[in-house]
């Protein structure tokens, strides 16, 4: 697991247009946003240098597979995990786990008690994940633009 800095913008430019590529359905940010203008090294360092975010990237074999991101909420107690994304060449070899677990920590250490997230309903393969990680639903879907969304929790005890 690596922690990005803004000086990694290109391996999170790499990964976030891999995963919005891959993924299209998965995220609310579309791939058109962050090409052509929208593709700009002071946007990436902009995005990795988010006051209070937690940006990791997994890897394998030497090669990066996965990100997620740990930001800020309204909610001093509460911290959310976004852009998650594991390579399908990586799926199913617990890198979705390594990341969940590598924002939580992150997120009690910095005094969090709860991690949220939101996850399109029709992406079944992530909520099992999230599920799995200890997340639960904290209220019905609600439509977006990009289908309904449903919005989950995990508390963070004392140990993560």
């Amino acid at each position: 697991m690596h922690v990005l800095t803004s000086d990694d913008w290109r391996l999170w430019r790499e990964l976030r247009l891999a995963a919005l590529a891959e993924a299209p359905d998965a995220f609310a940010s579309r791939l058109a946003d962050w090409q052509d203008e929208g593709d700009r090294e002071e946007r990436w360092r902009s995005r990795l240098a988010m006051p209070g975010s937690h940006n990791l990237v997994a890897e394998a074999d030497g090669r990066p597979v996965g990100m997620a991101s740990g930001v800020p909420a309204g909610d001093p107690l509460v911290r959310e995990l976004i852009a998650m994304w594991v390579s399908p060449k990586a799926r199913g070899a617990g890198v979705g786990d390594a990341l969940i677990l590598g924002v939580a920590r992150w997120a009690r250490a910095s005094g969090a008690a709860r991690l949220r997230l939101a996850v399109y309903e029709h992406n079944a393969a992530a909520k099992a994940l999230y599920q799995r990680n200890g997340f639960n639903d904290t209220a019905a879907p609600s439509d977006s633009e990009r289908g309904a969304e449903r919005f989950m929790i995990k508390p963070l005890g004392d140990r993560v």
